[in-house]
């Protein structure tokens, strides 16, 4: 009698922690991390990732407001509370999406750069994976056959 207990005391647990995947609680301080993300200036040659900058510096302002905008997206998912993985990977479909009129323009530089921006906005929220949409955009498939 004590198995049949144990086991559905185990199944009771299991149930009640899968519930809950693939819902991201928002981490505290997360707003000033989207204030602080988006103050920084980006596209600049930065060594350490070897980064050259921005090649064409009329772009800088453009590729600066879309990975911002993509930063006002996970902010306003995050301000719900709860949001699940699929809300944020949707949010990294439209962000993505707003590069493909400069595409062509972009050096392979340039996309890793743009991919590198929503790395740090998936740390901000906790998020682990792009659902391979990052791949896609740098890569044109997901290596990983998603």
């Amino acid at each position: 009698m004590k198995k049949v207990t144990y086991i559905i005391i185990g199944l009771t647990l299991l149930l009640l922690t899968s519930c809950g995947q693939g819902q991201i609680k928002t981490p505290e301080n997360v707003m000033t991390k989207f204030e602080e993300f988006k103050n920084e200036e980006k596209f600049l040659q930065e060594d350490k990732i070897f980064y050259p900058g921005v090649k064409d510096p009329g772009l800088k302002s453009v590729l600066t407001e879309k990975i911002n905008l993509a930063a006002d997206d996970f902010k306003k998912l995050a301000d719900k509370g709860n949001t699940s993985d699929k809300e944020y990977q949707n949010a990294i479909k439209v962000g993505l999406n707003r590069f493909a009129d400069l595409h062509l323009k972009l050096d392979t530089e340039d996309r890793e750069r743009i991919c590198s921006y929503f790395e740090e906005l998936m740390d901000i929220v906790g998020l682990e994976s792009s659902d391979g949409q990052l791949n896609n955009f740098m890569y044109g498939f997901d290596p990983t056959g998603k």
